[in-house]
């Protein structure tokens, strides 16, 4: 029973994490999964070392797999890393974007403000991180943009734990800004703006514990449960 590649549990696990679908905290279990994905355990035992290795998954000896619960110290230092890099990047994207890229960027704004006023958190998530990843990809630094996207995963984590809305409560006139910025390729003012949504972004964590609704395994996983991706 191959079943599917572990780049493909990989990438679902992933898309999972980063719409909120897998809380911090789930439960990974190898037969689970294995039986989800229609695959053998070898593949998921492989998946699950490959999302270890980018901080999104916790290998618990005699445990099993778990969704990682970042720590308020370990949230701080997400923000913190983020701060220092997208500091970085905001200055090497200034004067290198396309017409084609604002477009994308103000297009992206639009499809978050629509996501939000809709309820649709997986869409809001998706197009946050869409926008800071794209941002990555203009300054044209691609091990930047790499670390950006696992520290973005996390702040997935971190959101979905400790921010009252479960997603991003920054001001929805941030990115804007920060896209004209770009545009008009202010260096000064596109670091700036950067830095000030971060830091919104980790002010308005609460570090207190909340409940949170805990769902199947496979209903996380729903969206390929499709009969068309079936093995």
């Amino acid at each position: 029973m191959p079943g599917l590649p572990e780049d493909q549990i990989v990438g679902s696990v992933l898309d999972a994490i980063a719409e909120q679908r897998l809380p911090a905290g789930t439960k990974l279990g190898e037969q689970a999964l294995s039986d989800l994905f229609g695959c053998n355990r070898a593949n998921v035992r492989r998946a699950l070392a490959t999302l270890a290795a980018q901080h999104v998954v916790e290998l618990r000896p005699n445990r099993g797999a778990y969704v990682m619960t970042p720590s308020p110290r370990e949230a701080r230092n997400v923000f913190q890393a983020r701060r220092a890099i997208e500091r970085t990047i905001a200055r090497e994207a200034a004067g290198r974007s396309t017409p084609e890229d604002i477009a994308f960027l103000r297009r992206n704004i639009t499809e978050e403000a629509q996501a939000k006023a809709t309820g649709d958190k997986p869409g809001e998530l998706r197009a946050s991180r869409d926008f800071h990843l794209r941002l990555a990809r203009i300054a044209g630094n691609d091990v930047l943009e790499r670390f950006l996207s696992e520290l973005t995963m996390r702040s997935t984590l971190i959101l979905g734990l400790y921010s009252p809305q479960g997603s991003s409560c920054c001001a929805e006139d941030e990115h804007a800004r920060i896209v004209d910025a770009l545009e008009r390729a202010d260096s000064e003012a596109l670091v700036s703006l950067t830095t000030s949504h971060l830091e919104h972004l980790e002010a308005g964590l609460n570090f207190d514990d909340k409940p949170r609704a805990k769902l199947t395994l496979e209903d996380q996983l729903a969206p390929w449960r499709d009969p068309s991706q079936a093995v």
